[in-house]
């Protein structure tokens, strides 16, 4: 009866922690740059207060808004909490990994990114139409150099189940290999494009030339807005997540072994504090690129991922 109620209890943890943990993750990353530039931080739980504020506001509506605007934030929301559920973030040992891999989970994100520049051109303002279309851009780049760097993994593993690749590689003994290191040097770089981050995004700003993300949100408000923001939220988690789970697997619980549970618990709080570290890195060092220079630095990350996959035919 244990054994059986394992994955279940695992799951429902995980998507918990994911609800909880991806504001801790913002928070920790806003906390560290503020005192990388020698301001106040608001606190690491600052975001919460942030959703609570937003979802006891109205919601304002405009008037020619159809279905698609107000079904958009529920759709993102739960697509979000859906991905969280594949992505082996605690134990390998989860009920979903049987039925979805790493193309379902790319298609997932998919979803949630198409109805959002739906709604983003369903209000029919300039600012909605602009960061829907530079949206697009970004995911016809970053959507196959993503399947291509976690494509190496799966050569690798024999699989493109996420708990069968992160399985095998805590399985097997540690090697440097090249293709895994060119392979999460370009998961690195897609990562920072799809989760809005500097210098392809910053989501702490609304300047008209600057916006992809923040643009095709300006209009929502009251708990619509509150949805979208934790979706992004716990999109950042989920793709450090995902980095940590496809190349830094170790620590991950296994199957019916609930006593990693402390152990893969604490493993990922370190993991995910360093990711917050270099993240404040990598935005207090690198400014803000312009939009037409997005298009070669993720055709770079698509050069590198393709290196690793040519390497592991040729090399390994």
């Amino acid at each position: 009866m244990i054994n059986e109620a394992y994955p279940v209890f695992m799951e429902s943890l995980q998507v918990i922690m994911v609800l909880v943990a991806a504001p801790l993750l913002v928070g920790w990353i806003r906390m560290l740059k503020c005192w990388s530039q020698g301001r106040t931080s608001a606190g690491i739980f600052q975001p919460f207060r942030d959703l609570s504020k937003l979802f006891i506001k109205e919601t304002v509506l405009a008037e020619n808004v159809s279905w698609i605007f107000t079904a958009t934030p529920y759709i993102v929301f739960g697509a979000t909490v859906l991905a969280g559920a594949i992505i082996p973030i605690l134990s390998v040992d989860l009920p979903l990994s049987a039925t979805a891999d790493i193309i379902a989970l790319v298609a997932i994100f998919a979803i949630a990114r198409f109805f959002m520049a739906l709604a983003a051109t369903d209000i029919g303002t300039a600012f909605g139409g602009m960061g829907a279309s530079r949206e697009m851009m970004v995911s016809s780049l970053a959507e196959p150099a993503v399947l291509m760097s976690v494509f190496t993994v799966s050569l690798v593993s024999s699989s493109t189940s996420l708990s069968h690749m992160a399985h095998t590689l805590t399985s097997s003994p540690i090697v440097l290999r090249p293709s895994l290191a060119f392979a999460f040097l370009a998961f690195v770089l897609i990562a920072i494009a799809e989760t809005g981050r500097i210098p392809v995004d910053n989501p702490s700003t609304h300047l008209e030339l600057t916006m992809i993300h923040e643009a095709m949100i300006l209009e929502y408000s009251g708990r619509h807005l509150a949805l979208i923001e934790w979706s992004n939220m716990m999109k950042l988690f989920l793709f450090a997540s995902l980095g940590i789970a496809s190349f830094f697997p170790w620590g991950i619980a296994g199957a019916d072994n609930i006593k990693m549970l402390p152990m893969a618990l604490l493993a990922l709080a370190l993991k995910l504090a360093l990711a917050g570290i270099f993240v404040v890195v990598i935005e207090t060092v690198l400014a803000k690129m312009r939009v037409f220079r997005v298009p070669e630095f993720l055709g770079f990350a698509f050069l590198l991922a393709t290196l690793g996959m040519l390497s592991h035919f040729i090399l390994e």
